[in-house]
């Protein structure tokens, strides 16, 4: 099914046809007209964009918010070979309609989005009759607009007077540009900041407002844009990474975008995905997000070596971390052996690649479906370190390269995100950030990122590096970045050794998912301190970092349900991280000690009567001998529709499977999932035996296979070998003295996935 659809306002539906609707009125071109302005509220008003035209023909906008000014009105228009269509402009017409969109995204701080946005389309013409239109769109986030070109003829745009202009006092919190955007951001005034280039996005205060600029729908029919700014001025200009850039007939220029709000309102925007093209997947179920093992950084010589690296697949297995990634180094020698060993384990491999390795066209053609046959999760791409147009091309060729191999994509040494992974989902994350790997970790720095870099998209500040020796932040500052900072993929950048050696960080880090469903700002300053609450299904999880004394953080939890929590918090301590509980309600204040530049994480878990824990899901061991499918799932995922409790795996739907019945005898508990599927449980080290009948389900119109396999904790336990529809009924019994979480997988034993309806009858414990 498509992740998205757009609905219009009916009562506009005949603006549909084209990206601007006719104008309602269209004097001759140079006419002489008096200055006029015009309004573009959001639905409800909070947020106003101001468009006029003045008496030398120059277009401006502005930006109110409640009513006050945020950004004042600026020139704003293009330059082209043939036009200068910055002034000497004539009016036209307007025309309107309401844009309302609802869509899913796979990674993200809010996986479902609904949005309502008011959209104008204002046409000028110049003083020889070239027509420019401008498209304005306005939400409760704040205001976009961008330029179409409607005439069918090809143009070279030279240049844009796009501006922003701020009160020159404004604080802003910028960062010099570089193609890389990993350069360190300052904080300065509008009109303060040195002259020069500064990368998107942007941040100031204005009067206890924010507006964060930056672009939207970037790709190929255009070049990346910056901030030009003049030293002593409070206006920002956007200039273009080429000085030429050639765009086709019908030309739609990317959204320049000014999210406006309080602090929390820029924090929890979603305007810049909301201003992106839908996707262009048709089936985003192969898209997983989750936590990644990455070597690089604390060994550069271990993906060269396939021992080390079973060792992190090792790792990730223990944990239920999903991913290996294999940096720089590896080779096609060894990787097709690496990643069986790692699927075997329930663990999927991404490979690093420099983007010239696949560039040309026929080079991906090759090497992209040659891994894709190993069997490899994704790919993590390095060093564009462009913004050209050329590059642009390139990405929207290897975006159409990797979504046709079902191969997931991590940008590095790449571009700022400006909506990609709305259009392209398996865009899981992209670094445009001074992360870890520099070595030079920062308190104040690391809290700005959550209102800068974080607001447009997913960022790989590679999170919890102890190993950096030049930081000024705690054990629990570096464990709450994977809370604070949100991305699809989490690369984890410290050594396997390290982690194990701080278990209370990995007992934190292994239960913090990676995607959201909701995001809040508790409280927050850039360069000072970042709270965040965000939820995952029906849990929540609260964290902090700091850029500040020690001192004790009023927590309101407000954002909790009806009903009592307990609250697990990891903090410093002071002899390391420790890990406090305590029984709350939403009416009540969490206060957490944090020490100087620290942090903190609180998961919040429904209570019950002598729930000590939030650990795997908030629940403690099994008792007694409980059936597999009436314990909670810590993780469960099934190759054709999801894994079912007491039914068989029918189709994709939820619940739509039959009794389980395998060689004609039904079984009322169990579990049914399509291969490769695999479900995980929590013991806790309490159970010791694990035992289930296990077939082929009767339901399959045509013979199918499946392999059942229990893993105890990463490690394989017992395994049934191929398993045929027409077998007997089979019993398959593992030792699970210790484990903690047991994981029952269905592979398709090696010869495809088709029928391959897998029971786990009778799947018992004893504890």
């Amino acid at each position: 099914m498509p992740v998205s659809r757009i609905l219009f306002a009916p009562a506009l539906a005949a603006a549909l046809a084209a990206p601007s609707a006719a104008p309602s009125a269209v004097p001759s071109a140079g006419a002489d007209i008096a200055p006029t302005s015009w309004t573009v509220p959001a639905p409800g008003a909070a947020v106003v964009a101001d468009v006029a035209l003045t008496a030398a023909g120059t277009i401006t906008v502005g930006v109110r918010q409640g009513g006050a000014t945020v950004l004042a009105p600026s020139p704003v228009g293009l330059v082209t070979g043939g036009d200068d269509l910055t002034a000497g402009l004539s009016y036209l017409g307007r025309s309107g309609r309401t844009v309302r969109q609802r869509y899913t995204m796979t990674t993200g701080k809010q996986l479902d989005r609904d949005t309502l946005q008011t959209e104008s389309t204002f046409s000028f013409a110049a003083a020889g009759g070239t027509r420019l239109d401008l498209v304005v769109r306005v939400s409760a986030q704040g205001a976009a607009y961008r330029y179409v070109l409607p005439g069918p003829q090809s143009v070279v745009v030279k240049g844009e007077a796009s501006s922003w202009a701020l009160p020159p006092d404004a604080t802003g919190w910028l960062l010099p540009y570089t193609p890389n955007y990993e350069a360190t951001r300052i904080e300065t005034t509008a009109a303060g900041a040195p002259a020069g280039d500064y990368g998107f996005p942007a941040l100031f205060e204005v009067a206890g407002r924010y507006a964060l600029l930056t672009e939207a729908d970037l790709d190929g029919r255009y070049s990346g844009g910056r901030l030009t700014h003049a030293a002593g001025s409070g206006t920002y200009t956007v200039g273009l990474a080429d000085a030429e850039v050639e765009v086709a007939g019908g030309f739609a220029s990317p959204w320049r975008v000014a999210v406006v709000g309080d602090l929390a309102a820029v924090t929890a925007s979603t305007l810049v995905d909301d201003l992106a093209p839908p996707s262009r997947l048709p089936d985003t179920g192969w898209v997983r997000p989750g936590a990644v093992a990455w070597s690089w950084m604390a060994e550069h010589a271990s993906p060269r070596d396939p021992a080390r690296m079973r060792e992190y697949v090792d790792f990730a297995a223990r944990h239920r971390w999903p991913y290996v990634l294999v940096d720089e180094g590896w080779d096609r020698s060894w990787v097709p052996e690496l990643v069986a060993y790692a699927r075997e384990r329930g663990v999927g491999i991404i490979l690093w690649f420099h983007w010239t390795a696949l560039d040309p066209p026929a080079e991906r053609d090759e090497t992209l479906p040659m891994i894709r046959d190993w069997g490899v999760a994704g790919v993590k791409v390095d060093f564009m370190d462009s913004d050209s147009q050329a590059t642009m091309r390139w990405y929207d060729g290897i975006l159409r390269a990797t979504a046709d191999n079902r191969l997931m994509v991590n940008f590095h040494g790449a571009t700022v995100p400006r909506g990609m992974a709305r259009t392209w989902p398996h865009v899981l994350t992209f670094e445009a950030v001074r992360g870890a790997e520099q070595f030079t970790t920062r308190a104040a720095t690391n809290t700005m990122f959550p209102f800068t870099r974080n607001v447009v998209g997913s960022m790989d500040y590679t999170p919890a590096a102890f190993l950096v020796a030049d930081r000024d932040t705690t054990d629990a500052h570096e464990v709450a970045t994977w809370l604070v900072f949100e991305s699809g993929w989490q690369h984890t950048a410290d050594r396997p050794e390290a982690y194990e050696a701080r278990p209370q960080a990995l007992l934190t880090m292994t239960e913090l998912p990676t995607v959201w469903h909701e995001t809040r700002l508790l409280s927050g300053r850039p360069g000072v301190e970042a709270v965040l609450a965000r939820r995952h299904g029906d849990r929540w999880y609260a964290g902090g970092i700091f850029a500040r004394a020690a001192h004790t953080y009023p927590a309101g939890l407000g954002f909790l349900g009806e009903g009592r929590f307990l609250a697990e918090t990891l903090r410093d301590g002071p002899d390391g991280l420790l890990r406090e509980t305590r029984v709350v309600r939403r009416t009540d204040t969490l206060a957490v000690p944090v020490a100087a530049n620290g942090g903190f994480v609180t998961a919040f878990c429904p209570y019950t009567e002598g729930l000590t824990s939030c650990d795997r899901a908030g629940r403690a061991r099994p008792a007694g001998t409980p059936w597999v499918s009436d314990l909670p799932f810590v993780a469960a995922a099934g190759g054709w529709g999801p894994v079912e409790r007491d039914r068989s795996n029918g189709e994709r739907a939820a619940g739509d499977g039959g009794p389980l019945s395998i060689r004609f005898r039904t079984f009322g508990k169990g579990l049914g999932m399509h291969a490769d599927g695999q479900a995980s449980v929590w013991l806790g080290g309490g159970c010791t035996r694990f035992d289930a009948h296990i077939g082929i389900d009767d339901e399959v119109p045509e013979p199918g296979t499946a392999e059942f396999r229990v893993y105890g904790d990463g490690r394989l336990l017992a395994t049934s070998g191929r398993v045929h529809s027409w077998d007997a009924l089979r019993s398959i019994t593992a030792d699970t003295t210790g484990v903690n979480v047991l994981t029952l997988r269905a592979t398709d034993a090696g010869d495809g996935i088709n029928f391959d309806h897998a029971d786990w009858a009778e799947a018992r414990l004893t504890c």
